[in-house]
């Protein structure tokens, strides 16, 4: 079989392509240069060119994940009412659908983002997604909507908790029926924890 032929640039987004593929169906364990190359017809040496070992390609990824978060979670701001309570709601479900819908590219962002040979890019790209989640509450802060004081300290438990009911709703933790309600139930739960303190 002859193998195929790569304009340039076209390579590298194949390999992250099928690797984001291997990543969902077999997990990272299973990611080899080797095999990526073999599976989309180029020679075993031919993505060297792009990621010089397999820690670099799952840096790649990992970026790629980031930045394809910190669109979905832009356009959800965008979209969403002026209110507190609506910003948090639209970047909830927001974060929620990207987590489960790429449940293994989402612990692989994080594992990765924390390692510290990670690349200033990946480091500046989930800054950008800390500064996304907390813009509602400056701006609530701003309002009154939101009570008074750090914003990391006000930000954190709210992170924790979406972050928590995704982990739980991308594993299958959760019966089907209960996911929708649930997350319901974590908006207002956030809600009442920013609320500024006069609110009601």
């Amino acid at each position: 079989m002859r193998t195929r032929r790569y304009h340039h640039g076209d390579l590298r987004a194949a390999l992250l392509t099928r690797a984001e593929q291997t990543l969902r169906e077999k997990g990272p364990g299973a990611l080899s240069l080797r095999e990526l190359a073999r599976d989309i017809g180029v020679s075993h040496a031919a993505p060297s060119r792009h990621f010089k070992d397999k820690q670099e390609l799952l840096d790649a990824l990992a970026l790629a994940g980031f930045e394809r978060l910190n669109r979905h979670l832009s356009a959800a701001i965008e979209g969403a009412g002026d209110s507190f309570a609506d910003q948090v709601a639209a970047l909830a479900r927001a974060y929620v659908e990207f987590a489960t819908a790429n449940a293994e590219l989402l612990d692989l962002m994080y594992s990765i983002k924390h390692d510290p040979a990670a690349s200033e890019a990946l480091v500046a790209a989930g800054q950008k997604m800390a500064a996304l989640a907390v813009e509602p509450i400056v701006t609530g802060q701003r309002r009154g909507e939101v009570r008074q004081g750090s914003v990391e300290r006000i930000g954190m438990p709210v992170f924790a908790t979406l972050h928590g009911y995704v982990s739980l709703v991308a594993r299958g933790l959760l019966p089907e029926e209960a996911a929708e309600t649930g997350l319901d139930d974590v908006i207002a739960y956030v809600l009442r924890g920013c609320a500024a303190d006069d609110a009601g």
